[in-house]
């Protein structure tokens, strides 16, 4: 831990400036390059508890588990690519998604977002707390409150002084080491759990669905939920939003690519960890599946291996969290503080950097308090996500379509997310005819979700295309069983309302927006800068460097 943290510290000491830059601390300035870029995109998404949850999924649902755990969530990286391009044309300094939207419509929607990514980035923070300290507790002397306070102790201090460069730089150390350890670990755990023989020999632990690589449990359980979340994170959250605005905007297709292939890769060689478990007769440590990981780790591996276990472990979670405080320092840097306290033109970008780093240290607070209580945070986890799956379609159609009003924007959200609470938690007795009304906004929400994938590669004849023939083609199947999936279905009826919503009231409205607006009510908060003489880390051959 002090190897791994020291050396993160002396990174972010290095990169250091006397005076930093309040642009440069939320977003690099915009112009950071294709490798670190593409390493801090891998990373900030390989985070602990995505290692531990596809491990489950393989260990619930066999082989297919974590290819659909790994392949979809790939698959939202990769969607980021060509709504960034629109999103960066129409806004190419601004600093979070939140900021875009309050030039774009007002304060409502604007708070709508960051509200959503504040809960959500302190979530994110807990979770990785929590993951961190279990593994301390499980394979060191240390208890688990004493690992929580070291964790984010290391993290706070190499992240706080130079902020989103910190968070990029550590990313590109933190993800080679990651995937060094997962192309060392998951061959050596396979082989000494029984190697090959291991699928002969313990294929009576499985049920059938288990042993059926296209199971339909895994599907409708893991795989379909989870294309209806792809796109709801890829659109709303600041962490994402925050690597899509400092990338240079060439590079957004390459570092987006290149970030799906190595996010999925990774995340579906972790979850074999869980398969190999199923296959071996691993009973989970106290019946908690997310000692999965941790346990096959100290069951396989020699003292050597372990450690290396151990830095993967640590640098997934800390890639994470230390992008959910960058991301929480722009959202009171900018939405807050910048555009709702001081304004635009009068926002002081020294007080924009002390405003950004005492958030960190009431973030890192905040998070030390939910992970060290025996607070449920599942709940709270849903119903972000909730908020973003409801947020989609009025996000994506208000950088397109210039009739989208704030009207249309809120109502579509509030909408959407009342719509789903009661599907989700099975408030209504959906067995009868509730069952069928929610069956039947469910398949409209199929039809939305495929058809706005379609319409970020192919434009927006083929995604009304898709999205019709989608929703008639799956009518039939889907309308009297969807409810029966109360995740899957209360979040495409959270898409269906919401973009039914948002399509009705704009179009009602007449008023056509300017989108050159956007780039003058967004852009840098500091002075134009001088050129240095110094190359920049970030860049080294200081093509893009002023």
């Amino acid at each position: 831990m002090l190897l791994f943290f020291g050396g993160s510290l002396y990174i972010s000491i290095r990169i250091s400036r006397k005076k930093e830059n309040a642009d440069g601390y939320m977003t690099g300035g915009g112009r950071i390059g294709f490798g670190i870029s593409a390493a801090s995109m891998t990373a900030t998404w390989i985070w602990a508890s995505s290692m531990y949850a596809s491990a489950t999924s393989g260990y619930t649902y066999g082989i297919s588990g974590p290819i659909h755990y790994g392949l979809w969530g790939a698959l939202m990286i990769l969607l980021i690519y060509p709504f960034g391009r629109r999103i960066r044309k129409v806004a190419p300094r601004a600093h979070t998604i939140a900021e875009v939207m309050y030039a774009r419509h007002g304060r409502s929607s604007q708070l709508m977002l960051a509200g959503s990514n504040v809960i959500g980035s302190v979530i994110s923070l807990t979770s990785n707390l929590i993951a961190g300290g279990a593994l301390i507790g499980m394979l060191t002397p240390f208890t688990f409150s004493q690992g929580i306070v070291a964790i984010a102790a290391g993290i706070l201090l190499y992240t706080l002084w130079s902020g989103f460069r910190a968070s990029v730089l550590t990313d590109f150390v933190q993800v080679l080491a990651m995937l060094g350890a997962v192309v060392i670990i998951i061959p050596v755990v396979f082989f000494a759990a029984g190697g090959p023989a291991l699928f002969e020999t313990g294929a009576a632990n499985l049920t059938p669905q288990q042993g059926d690589f296209f199971s339909s449990d895994a599907f409708f359980n893991q795989g379909a939920p989870y294309i209806a979340a792809v796109l709801a994170y890829a659109i709303g959250n600041q962490t994402i939003a925050q690597r899509l605005f400092a990338v240079r905007e060439d590079l957004i297709k390459k570092t987006f690519v290149t970030a799906t292939v190595g996010y999925g890769a990774t995340i579906i060689g972790i979850g074999m960890l869980g398969v190999i478990a199923l296959y071996a007769g691993v009973e989970p440590m106290d019946g908690d599946v997310n000692n999965l990981i941790p346990q096959m780790a100290a069951t396989y591996l020699g003292p050597v291996l372990l450690c290396l276990f151990f830095v993967m472990i640590i640098g997934s979670l800390s890639s994470t969290a230390d992008a959910d405080l960058t991301a929480l320092a722009s959202i009171t840097m900018a939405d807050i503080y910048g555009h709702n306290v001081a304004g635009k033109k009068h926002a002081d970008p020294r007080t924009m950097i002390l405003i950004g780093r005492i958030t960190m240290i009431v973030a890192i607070a905040a998070a030390l308090y939910f992970a060290g209580s025996q607070l449920n945070i599942l709940d709270l986890l849903v119903f972000v996500g909730a908020m973003w799956g409801a947020l989609v379609f009025p996000v994506i159609a208000s950088f397109y379509w210039n009739r989208v009003t704030n009207l249309a924007f809120s109502a579509a959200v509030v909408l959407g997310l009342a719509a789903f609470i009661p599907v989700r938690f099975s408030w209504v007795d959906l067995s009868g005819g509730f069952g069928i009304v929610s069956d039947v906004w469910a398949t409209l929400g199929i039809g939305v979700v495929l058809g706005m994938m379609a319409f970020g590669f192919f434009g927006t004849r083929v995604a009304l295309i898709v999205g019709t023939v989608t929703t008639l083609a799956s009518a039939p199947f889907a309308i009297g069983f969807l409810h029966t999936y109360p995740v899957l279905s209360g979040s495409l009826v959270a898409y269906s309302v919401s973009t039914v919503t948002c399509v009705v009231l704009t179009l009602l409205a007449k008023r056509e927006f300017d989108f050159a607006l956007i780039k003058e009510r967004t852009g840098d908060f500091d002075a134009p800068p001088v050129q240095e003489t110094q190359p920049d880390p970030l860049d080294p051959a200081g093509k893009e460097t002023v």
